[in-house]
């Protein structure tokens, strides 16, 4: 879309906007919920969990399939696997992997391990081999549980066996070979004989509410994966505000169909939920065939979405019932003008909370007053500790004046979200905690940006703003793209595909799909001479090396004999032609989801995939 069009759209729409008054009114109470825990309170995790059982008992908390846990069931559960770990060793400051699909043992452990003041890493169970143990390794795990649909990764990783792995059977998913001798295959004998008893809170004393609670590894960070590190404070403060945003009851059931180990399933939906004594009904996975019957089935009024989930829902054919549900609102992120608008059309006016942020923010934006494809507004730019500096998208560096300090944006720029960091005994927003790795941390700083000595993170994220404050995501900056609301590293692709067999040179970049957030990725490929580009051999090889949102949804296979010199200069000239037939002449590839390979680029392997024809580059 031209800058010209886009002005013209949101200009077309101005009537409707609430006055910026009305929207900071919304911003205020989140930002009280957001100051009610201070950093130095004796109040963590377990806290909570154990305040709303006796507040809630016998209302229903996680429904999975046709099994129903009220928050006493939760609890009770939970304690048993808590006196379980601590037979086995674990104590207050400890940090314990977890490696689970979603299902109820995966929420079991978890509320356990609070129960000890342990600090639980949730794993992505795609990983494998140097980032698993890196994982393992950065995060300090001092033992692992596994369940039984996960143990293949660790099987294949032999390194993990140096460690403490405690293994959780799952009737669903069984593994399909023999468990190892020094798996604890005993270890879910003892959670059945274990007391359900709360554990003593004395275990847990000198946790307070601004340490470690969870580790949660950021996606497509540049290297191996980075552990964000999440406190009590903002974990809970996390539900405290969405509570507020959602005006959730205890009526209210949230639907989570993304992964656990994810932030945005493990922090809102989890947090909010808890905080309001709600339910959630949860899924392994994502089911567009199976969405609306389970919403329908379980009243389920909050779905937390990612664009994509919604796309995929719009694909399916409409139906006579598409407006027969009880969601009444839904919030996430990655939602397109266009997707919002086909979604509310064909399934109702719902309230839709697009936003904003990251796993490790301390600086975030919500949109609060239903404005298509906005991510959130500011109001008032001095009641916030969001800015965007100035960016030369061209030269890929932020602007500065004579003195060299950073330029703030006027409304049309684009610019990094930054966040001011406040390091302050009694105020736990506006925080930034950082990772397990204190160089990772410090690289995510910016430093006298404005005056000497001020501190604010860099989110990496370009957005911009109209004249009435609302917010827009662009783009991220420089090697890493956005795409199913994953964050994906070219570096860390290129290099985990570069040792294809046959393969002399790999670059890997976003490109811009028409009616979707961020880019997809394209790996533009040149092979030895004498070699063959094998679209069957290299779809196997990135699917068991990259995670599933970083497999190139496009290979670009060149011939150009000087490519090894001019490849990195050339990334902006490709991402420019993307997955044209009529800019590139390269032979084209597009990874085909129905036969599991890369079929040659054409309308119909397109159209089967969801991908539009190229558009071309928005201005």
């Amino acid at each position: 879309m031209t800058t010209q069009a886009r002005a013209k759209q949101e200009q077309e729409s101005r009537f409707e906007l609430p006055s910026r008054e009305a929207t900071q009114a919304k911003l205020d109470l989140r930002s009280a919920a957001s100051l009610q825990i201070k950093p130095g309170d004796a109040y963590t995790l377990a806290d909570r969990i154990e305040a709303q059982v006796d507040r809630y008992a016998q209302r229903p908390f996680l429904i999975y399939q046709d099994q129903r846990f009220t928050y006493a069931e939760v609890e009770r559960v939970a304690n048993r696997y808590a006196n379980a770990m601590l037979a086995r060793g674990l104590r207050a400051g400890d940090v314990c992997a977890l490696a689970m699909e979603n299902r109820p043992d995966f929420f079991f452990c978890w509320f356990a391990l609070s129960k000890l003041g342990v600090t639980t890493a949730f794993i992505n169970y795609h990983l494998t081999g140097k980032p698993l143990v890196h994982a393992l390794e950065s995060t300090g795990a001092k033992a692992v549980i596994i369940g039984e649909e996960c143990l293949k990764v660790f099987l294949d990783t032999s390194e993990t066996a140096a460690y403490p792995c405690w293994l959780v059977p799952d009737a669903e998913k069984p593994a399909d070979s023999a468990f190892p001798g020094y798996l604890d295959s005993g270890f879910a004998s003892a959670v059945a004989a274990a007391s359900d008893a709360r554990p003593d809170r004395a275990l847990r004393v000198g946790i307070k509410a601004e340490d470690d609670m969870l580790y949660i590894f950021t996606s497509g960070t540049t290297g191996l994966p980075k552990a964000a590190r999440y406190s009590h404070m903002r974990w809970m403060t996390s539900g405290d505000v969405m509570k507020v945003t959602l005006e959730v009851k205890p009526e209210d059931v949230f639907y989570c169909c993304l992964p656990l180990y994810h932030g945005a399933a493990a922090t809102s939906i989890t947090s909010t939920a808890l905080a309001s004594g709600a339910a959630i009904v949860f899924r392994r996975k994502f089911s567009a065939s199976e969405f609306w019957s389970d919403i329908r089935r379980n009243q389920v009024t909050v779905f937390q979405y990612i664009g994509e989930i919604c796309r995929y829902l719009l694909n399916k054919p409409a139906q006579a019932n598409d407006r027969d549900h009880s969601l009444r609102c839904m919030l996430g992120a990655g939602l397109s003008r266009d997707v919002w608008q086909r979604w509310v059309e064909r399934f109702g006016e719902i309230d839709i909370f697009e936003g904003w942020g990251a796993t490790e923010a301390n600086a975030a934006t919500l949109n609060v007053d239903n404005r298509v494809g906005s991510c959130g507004r500011v109001p008032f730019w001095d009641k916030t500790n969001l800015r965007l500096l100035k960016f030369d998208t061209e030269t890929q560096t932020h602007v500065r004046d004579d003195q060299g300090r950073y330029i703030q944006c006027q409304p049309g720029e684009v610019g990094e979200a930054v966040g001011y960091i406040v390091n302050h005994p009694e105020i736990g927003a506006g925080r930034f905690e950082g990772y397990t790795s204190a160089e990772a941390t410090e690289k995510k700083i910016l430093r006298n940006v404005f005056a000497d000595g001020d501190a604010w993170w860099s989110s990496g994220d370009l957005l911009r703003y109209d004249e009435d404050g609302y917010c827009y995501f662009v783009d991220r900056i420089g090697d890493t793209f956005r795409w199913k609301s994953e964050n994906v590293s070219t570096l860390e692709v290129a290099d985990a595909l570069g040792d294809f067999p046959g393969l002399e040179l790999i670059n890997i970049y976003g490109v811009q799909v028409p009616e979707h957030e961020g880019r997809a990725g394209m790996a533009a490929i040149l092979m030895q001479p004498g070699q063959t580009f094998d679209p069957d051999a290299f779809h196997a090889f990135a699917t068991e090396r990259v995670p599933h949102y970083a497999v190139p949804v496009f290979v670009r296979v060149s011939a150009m004999a000087d490519m090894t010199s001019t490849f990195k200069l050339r990334k902006v000239d490709l991402q420019r032609q993307g997955y044209s037939p009529a800019q590139v002449s390269d032979p084209l590839y597009v990874r085909d989801g129905m036969t599991g390979t890369y079929q040659p680029l054409s309308d119909e392997v397109l159209a089967r995939n969801a991908l539009p024809a190229f558009a071309g580059e928005s201005a």
